[in-house]
């Protein structure tokens, strides 16, 4: 089973940088996107064979998520209840026969931290909505989780230290939400791996100088260790000032 979740930055714009290209060269079974930055009617994607799930932000050309997938889910679900995030458009959950998708779009706690406290609270409310799942049966997590979450996961953490998406709050959520039963892949696979990251600033030359941060996740249950094949970072594919991040799971 492959998974693949990606930060477009607005997928209309995506589209016109490749996006097709890359979604059917990967075929994969669940393909989720972040940041869709469009309202239903604003595009009309032929994806043959691929059930379609959005959840719009009401602000236009902002946030908003979806998920393609081969195998339609049991139910599907918009946010966890509370208006703003529906709203906002950031939580996509799919319901499958042996585990649950949630696709995320984490809110960002701006330059100056104005939104922190908010963040905070969210992370909070996202940990209880995914522990009562995980209940439930075994889920997987992805999306841009807007967090570095240790040193290793971005290039100048001494210099980052505080900034927004690494304080020590949000680095704490993340380590709570992994304490309470969950398996970050990539670092599952790859605990000491540097130099991998999935955002970088459009400031000049600093994707060619690879000065990046890892704030794009594939979070899955325990119960699912022994399922997860392998997990990657397509660092290579343009379009986004994100890219792509993939888990394989066997079957």
């Amino acid at each position: 089973m492959k998974l693949v979740s990606w930060n477009v930055n607005g997928l209309r714009a995506c589209v016109k940088k490749g996006f097709l290209d890359y979604f059917h060269e990967m075929d994969a079974d669940i393909f989720c996107v972040q940041e869709t930055k469009l309202q239903e009617g604003q595009i009309d994607l032929d994806l043959e064979g691929y059930h379609q799930y959005w959840n719009y932000a009401l602000k236009k050309g902002y946030s908003g998520t979806a998920v393609f997938t081969k195998e339609k889910p049991l139910s599907v679900s918009y946010g966890v209840g509370d208006e703003n995030e529906q709203d906002e458009g950031r939580i996509l959950t799919l319901e499958f026969d042996d585990l649950y998708l949630i696709n995320v779009y984490t809110p960002n706690s701006q330059r100056d931290l104005a939104r922190l406290g908010f963040r905070l609270d969210w992370e909070d409310r996202m940990r209880d909505y995914l522990i009562d799942l995980n209940k439930k049966k075994p889920l997987v997590l992805c999306g841009d989780l807007n967090v570095a979450h240790a040193d290793i996961d971005l290039k100048n953490a001494k210099s980052n230290r505080g900034n927004s998406g690494f304080t020590d709050e949000e680095r704490g959520k993340m380590t709570d939400l992994l304490d309470s039963g969950f398996v970050d892949s990539f670092r599952y696979f790859y605990p000491d791996t540097t130099d991998q990251y999935t955002w970088w600033s459009y400031m000049r030359n600093v994707r060619e100088k690879n000065i990046g941060w890892r704030i794009d996740y594939f979070i899955v249950s325990k119960q699912l260790e022994d399922r997860l094949k392998d997990s990657q970072i397509h660092s290579h594919v343009m379009g986004s000032d994100h890219c792509p991040v993939i888990l394989e799971l066997h079957d």
